[in-house]
């Protein structure tokens, strides 16, 4: 069976080593599993540093949706189909977002997305914007302008509180020791999905 992960979060929260350290548990498992990330395409990358800086939000919510569309239908649908396990370092959330702290219309950066497949969970890392741009040398974030002003990241941070909130996230402080957070993760996984169940797993978080 096929299972859609998400993990989501400010640059700095940690999403990467996160996905990643998962992506091993699992494959320790017996899991097939992919490991992605959005943005996707190194072309719309180009195109969102150029252009969506210069014309804003909505530039940034059409180009972040083509990346998207792209991403879906190369790389994660057929993954899906094949019965593995994607595990993808941000998706349609970071628009909600990153793009709705910039005054786009939410809905209609849901509907720009409704192509999407749901995940079957997606996490967010919470960490303050503070902590995160005091990690963010270590980041590795493709689309550095939209890190860089801490206000704006607070703003980015209230909107993916609302979609904990509405239930559309599950929340993982990820501020704490990574082994934490990692062990965390896992328990929401095995609680939500029931995977990463095993005693050697929950006993050793990695």
């Amino acid at each position: 069976m096929s299972y859609f992960i998400v993990f989501e979060g400010l640059d700095g929260s940690g999403k990467t080593t996160v996905s990643l350290r998962i992506v091993e548990a699992l494959r320790r498992e017996g899991f097939r599993v992919l490991y992605t990330y959005e943005p996707y395409s190194e072309d719309f990358i180009k195109l969102i540093n150029e252009y969506g800086r210069r014309l804003g939000g909505v530039m940034e919510a059409y180009l972040m949706a083509a990346d998207r569309y792209n991403h879906v239908v190369s790389v994660v649908a057929p993954a899906l189909r094949e019965g593995l396990v994607v595990v993808s370092d941000r998706y349609y959330y970071s628009s909600l977002a990153y793009q709705g702290a910039k005054n786009v219309d939410i809905e209609w950066i849901r509907t720009l997305n409704k192509f999407a497949p749901e995940p079957n969970i997606a996490i967010y890392l919470d960490i303050e914007p503070s902590v995160g741009l005091r990690r963010k040398q270590s980041s590795t974030t493709k689309i550095k302008y939209l890190e860089e002003d801490e206000n704006f990241l607070h703003k980015v941070r209230a909107i993916y509180k609302e979609l904990v909130a509405k239930g559309l996230m599950i929340e993982v402080n990820a501020s704490s020791d990574l082994e934490n957070v990692i062990g965390e993760c896992i328990r929401v996984l095995c609680e939500k999905l029931k995977l990463l169940c095993s005693q050697r797993i929950q006993g050793t978080h990695v």
